[in-house]
Protein backbone atom coordinates (compact mmCIF):
# COMPACT_ATOMS: atom_id res chain seq x y z
CA UNK A 1 0.00 0.00 0.00
CA UNK A 2 1.62 3.18 -1.43
CA UNK A 3 1.09 6.49 -1.43
CA UNK A 4 3.57 9.39 -3.03
CA UNK A 5 2.96 12.72 -1.49
CA UNK A 6 3.98 15.87 -3.60
CA UNK A 7 4.67 19.40 -2.88
CA UNK A 8 2.41 21.58 -4.87
CA UNK A 9 4.23 24.96 -5.28
CA UNK A 10 7.67 24.74 -7.34
CA UNK A 11 7.10 21.23 -7.96
CA UNK A 12 3.37 21.18 -10.33
CA UNK A 13 2.77 25.15 -10.50
CA UNK A 14 4.62 28.08 -9.97
CA UNK A 15 5.22 29.63 -7.01
CA UNK A 16 2.20 31.62 -6.04
CA UNK A 17 3.20 34.31 -3.77
CA UNK A 18 6.13 35.03 -6.67
CA UNK A 19 3.88 35.52 -9.21
CA UNK A 20 1.40 37.85 -7.14
CA UNK A 21 4.74 39.89 -6.21
CA UNK A 22 5.69 40.35 -9.90
CA UNK A 23 2.08 41.23 -10.40
CA UNK A 24 1.39 43.88 -7.58
CA UNK A 25 5.11 45.02 -7.85
CA UNK A 26 5.77 43.77 -4.75
CA UNK A 27 8.94 42.52 -4.27
CA UNK A 28 9.20 42.22 -1.04
CA UNK A 29 6.57 39.04 -1.29
CA UNK A 30 8.79 37.05 -3.21
CA UNK A 31 10.17 35.45 -0.40
CA UNK A 32 9.54 32.06 0.03
CA UNK A 33 9.82 28.50 1.75
CA UNK A 34 12.82 27.82 -0.09
CA UNK A 35 14.24 31.29 1.77
CA UNK A 36 12.96 31.30 5.00
CA UNK A 37 12.73 27.53 6.75
CA UNK A 38 10.30 28.74 9.78
CA UNK A 39 6.73 29.16 8.10
CA UNK A 40 4.67 30.80 11.04
CA UNK A 41 7.85 33.44 10.33
CA UNK A 42 7.18 33.83 6.72
CA UNK A 43 3.34 34.53 6.90
CA UNK A 44 3.08 36.77 9.42
CA UNK A 45 5.92 38.51 7.28
CA UNK A 46 3.72 37.84 4.33
CA UNK A 47 0.18 39.08 6.41
CA UNK A 48 2.17 42.64 7.36
CA UNK A 49 3.55 43.41 3.63
CA UNK A 50 -0.11 43.20 2.40
CA UNK A 51 -1.50 45.16 4.79
CA UNK A 52 0.89 48.04 4.24
CA UNK A 53 -0.11 47.88 0.34
CA UNK A 54 -3.23 47.33 0.99
CA UNK A 55 -3.90 44.59 -0.55
CA UNK A 56 -5.91 41.06 0.11
CA UNK A 57 -7.35 37.95 -0.84
CA UNK A 58 -9.12 39.37 -4.05
CA UNK A 59 -5.86 40.78 -5.57
CA UNK A 60 -3.90 37.25 -5.14
CA UNK A 61 -6.72 35.32 -6.70
CA UNK A 62 -6.91 37.32 -9.60
CA UNK A 63 -3.03 36.33 -9.90
CA UNK A 64 -3.79 32.89 -9.14
CA UNK A 65 -6.44 32.66 -12.00
CA UNK A 66 -3.98 33.47 -14.59
CA UNK A 67 -1.26 30.65 -13.14
CA UNK A 68 -0.81 27.82 -15.21
CA UNK A 69 0.47 24.44 -14.26
CA UNK A 70 4.27 23.35 -14.95
CA UNK A 71 5.11 22.36 -18.51
CA UNK A 72 4.05 18.69 -18.03
CA UNK A 73 2.93 18.16 -14.82
CA UNK A 74 -0.13 17.10 -15.26
CA UNK A 75 0.70 14.49 -17.28
CA UNK A 76 3.31 13.63 -14.90
CA UNK A 77 0.29 13.90 -12.46
CA UNK A 78 -1.69 11.69 -14.42
CA UNK A 79 0.72 8.95 -15.32
CA UNK A 80 1.80 8.69 -11.77
CA UNK A 81 -2.25 8.61 -10.43
CA UNK A 82 -2.68 5.49 -12.52
CA UNK A 83 0.37 3.80 -10.34
CA UNK A 84 -0.66 4.69 -7.15
CA UNK A 85 -2.58 7.06 -4.46
CA UNK A 86 -1.20 10.85 -4.45
CA UNK A 87 -2.21 13.07 -2.50
CA UNK A 88 -0.63 16.92 -2.69
CA UNK A 89 0.77 18.54 0.86
CA UNK A 90 0.92 22.18 1.03
CA UNK A 91 1.27 24.90 3.04
CA UNK A 92 -0.98 26.52 0.72
CA UNK A 93 -4.24 27.60 1.37
CA UNK A 94 -7.54 25.90 -0.19
CA UNK A 95 -8.73 29.62 -0.98
CA UNK A 96 -5.58 29.39 -3.33
CA UNK A 97 -5.21 25.89 -4.38
CA UNK A 98 -8.57 25.38 -5.71
CA UNK A 99 -8.41 26.91 -9.05
CA UNK A 100 -5.14 25.04 -9.61
CA UNK A 101 -6.50 22.18 -8.62
CA UNK A 102 -9.28 22.74 -11.70
CA UNK A 103 -6.16 22.76 -13.91
CA UNK A 104 -4.31 19.60 -12.55
CA UNK A 105 -7.82 17.17 -13.03
CA UNK A 106 -8.75 17.49 -9.54
CA UNK A 107 -5.88 15.65 -7.15
CA UNK A 108 -6.25 15.27 -3.49
CA UNK A 109 -4.69 18.10 -1.73
CA UNK A 110 -4.38 18.76 2.16
CA UNK A 111 -3.65 22.41 2.58
CA UNK A 112 -4.27 25.40 5.38
CA UNK A 113 -6.94 27.99 5.64
CA UNK A 114 -6.42 31.53 5.37
CA UNK A 115 -8.83 33.70 7.88
CA UNK A 116 -10.49 36.68 5.65
CA UNK A 117 -12.32 39.27 6.85
CA UNK A 118 -15.82 40.80 4.94
CA UNK A 119 -13.60 43.02 2.80
CA UNK A 120 -11.21 40.77 1.89
CA UNK A 121 -8.04 41.50 3.96
CA UNK A 122 -6.53 38.36 4.89
CA UNK A 123 -6.50 38.43 8.79
CA UNK A 124 -4.54 35.19 9.80
CA UNK A 125 -4.36 31.09 8.47
CA UNK A 126 -4.95 28.36 9.91
CA UNK A 127 -2.64 25.16 9.85
CA UNK A 128 -4.61 22.22 9.38
CA UNK A 129 -1.82 20.81 12.02
CA UNK A 130 2.02 21.28 13.58
CA UNK A 131 4.71 20.44 10.73
CA UNK A 132 1.80 19.40 7.96
CA UNK A 133 3.69 17.58 5.84
CA UNK A 134 5.62 15.46 8.22
CA UNK A 135 2.93 14.91 10.64
CA UNK A 136 0.30 14.09 7.66
CA UNK A 137 3.04 11.35 6.36
CA UNK A 138 3.84 10.26 9.92
CA UNK A 139 -0.42 9.59 10.44
CA UNK A 140 -0.45 7.95 6.79
CA UNK A 141 1.92 5.26 7.52
CA UNK A 142 0.33 4.72 11.25
CA UNK A 143 -2.19 3.32 9.38
CA UNK A 144 -0.50 1.14 7.22
CA UNK A 145 0.90 2.91 3.86
CA UNK A 146 4.33 3.59 2.76
CA UNK A 147 5.09 6.88 1.43
CA UNK A 148 7.35 8.19 -0.92
CA UNK A 149 7.94 12.30 -1.15
CA UNK A 150 9.16 14.83 -3.11
CA UNK A 151 9.09 18.64 -2.88
CA UNK A 152 11.42 21.68 -3.54
CA UNK A 153 11.61 23.42 0.02
CA UNK A 154 12.57 23.50 3.45
CA UNK A 155 9.15 23.04 4.37
CA UNK A 156 9.17 19.44 2.42
CA UNK A 157 12.48 18.18 3.98
CA UNK A 158 10.37 16.29 7.25
CA UNK A 159 8.32 14.70 4.67
CA UNK A 160 10.69 13.43 2.35
CA UNK A 161 13.31 12.29 5.23
CA UNK A 162 10.57 10.44 6.41
CA UNK A 163 9.60 8.71 3.93
CA UNK A 164 10.44 5.00 2.30
CA UNK A 165 12.37 7.28 -0.78
CA UNK A 166 12.23 10.79 -1.15
CA UNK A 167 13.66 13.35 -3.87
CA UNK A 168 14.34 17.23 -4.02
CA UNK A 169 12.96 18.59 -7.53
CA UNK A 170 13.92 21.92 -8.69
CA UNK A 171 15.16 22.56 -5.43
CA UNK A 172 17.51 25.22 -4.83
CA UNK A 173 21.68 25.11 -4.82
CA UNK A 174 22.14 25.66 -1.21
CA UNK A 175 19.21 23.02 -0.24
CA UNK A 176 20.60 20.35 -2.57
CA UNK A 177 24.23 21.51 -0.98
CA UNK A 178 22.95 20.81 2.66
CA UNK A 179 20.99 17.73 1.78
CA UNK A 180 23.87 16.16 -0.76
CA UNK A 181 22.28 12.47 0.92
CA UNK A 182 19.14 13.45 -0.66
CA UNK A 183 18.78 12.52 -4.62
CA UNK A 184 17.51 15.65 -7.01
CA UNK A 185 15.62 15.75 -10.29
CA UNK A 186 15.16 18.44 -12.47
CA UNK A 187 12.66 16.86 -14.88
CA UNK A 188 9.27 14.70 -14.29
CA UNK A 189 10.82 12.24 -16.77
CA UNK A 190 13.65 11.48 -13.84
CA UNK A 191 11.11 11.36 -11.08
CA UNK A 192 8.78 9.14 -11.87
CA UNK A 193 11.41 7.07 -13.13
CA UNK A 194 12.77 7.61 -9.63
CA UNK A 195 9.52 7.06 -8.32
CA UNK A 196 8.51 3.89 -10.32
CA UNK A 197 12.10 2.21 -9.11
CA UNK A 198 11.16 3.02 -5.58
CA UNK A 199 8.12 1.16 -5.92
Amino acid sequence: MLITCLDLEGVLVPEIWIAFAEASGVPELKKTTRDEPDYNKLMEYRLNILKQHNLGLKEIQETIAKIEPMEGAKEFLDELRSLCQVIIISDTFTQFAAPLMKKLGYPTIFCNTLEVADNGEITGYRMRCPQSKLTTVKALQSIGFETIASGDSYNDLGMIQASKAGFLFKSTEQIKKDYPELPAYETYAELMQAIKNAM
